[in-house]
């Protein structure tokens, strides 16, 4: 899938509508969150419309772009104005692995990664590298995609989609990896298609639809848009995406790495 991703990301923002849409919910919920971090990453940034809306929320922040395509990087570095070169202010653009980030402990007041941890099979070992990096009382906010996610063609017999965990998932995920006070958010958006030809080019151009289509043979997949036509409304296909959101923080911690207790004593 890398290499799918890689390949586009010269074609990734004409299709990034809802990744786009997601961010702009994402940031609007930072309004009623009190942070004030020193750094801030971006963490499967794509082109980095997220790390720029990090950026213009906190001004003063030092932001990461981080994503494991270095095509991906490419473009960020390419999207930087003139002016924020000047004034030093472009992103830091970091090639890693959210499961290995290659950041010191400790190093980040915000982790914010839209619609990527749900290509993981298993997103457990990402947020306990999430957890790691984090600043004690830093913050992580997400979103990805949940099992309800183009719900109108698994309904037309697809088989082959991939399956999304749930929020529920999501936050007994967040408490074994060691996150504190985590909530959890679900909503649909729904788009609508002319024709399945136009899901599958923008999955296409968002380099994931052999990861979101599996191994969807033509004769399946002949199968399943007919059946799907059947269920237009107004003359178009929906096709809905289900929005998992959320955000936990990372509290003191109660044992030292060999197991034992931390008791503190305040004044």
């Amino acid at each position: 899938m890398q290499a799918d991703f890689c390949a586009a990301a010269a074609s990734y923002d004409e299709a990034a509508v809802l990744a786009k849409e997601v961010s702009l919910r994402m940031t609007a919920k930072l309004e009623f969150i009190r942070l004030a971090p020193a750094r801030v990453a971006d963490i499967g940034c794509a082109t980095g419309d997220g790390i720029r809306a990090l950026q213009a929320r906190y001004p003063q922040t030092l932001p990461l772009a981080i994503d494991y395509a270095p095509a991906m990087l490419a473009e960020v570095k390419r999207r930087v104005p003139m002016i924020d070169r000047l004034r030093r202010r472009a992103p830091r653009c970091i090639a890693g692995d959210v499961r290995e980030l290659p950041l010191m402990s400790g190093t980040l007041g915000l982790a914010w990664s839209n619609l990527m941890l749900h290509w993981l099979d298993d997103p457990l070992p990402a947020l306990r590298e999430l957890h790691r990096v984090l600043e004690t009382g830093g913050l992580l906010m997400f979103s990805a995609l949940g099992p309800d996610t183009l719900k109108e063609l698994r309904a037309a017999g697809a088989t082959t989609l991939r399956r999304f965990h749930d929020m529920h998932d999501f936050g007994d995920m967040l408490l074994a990896a060691g996150f504190a006070d985590p909530v959890m958010e679900m909503e649909r958006i729904t788009f609508a298609y002319a024709g399945p030809r136009g899901l599958l080019r923008d999955q296409r151009r968002l380099g994931v639809r052999d990861g979101l289509f599996g191994a969807l043979g033509f004769r399946e997949g002949r199968r399943v848009f007919r059946a799907w036509e059947a269920q237009r409304r107004d003359g178009r296909l929906p096709a809905t995406f289900e929005i998992v959101y959320g955000h936990a923080w990372k509290a003191e911690p109660k044992e030292t790495a060999d197991g034992r207790s931390i008791v503190r004593f305040r004044k």
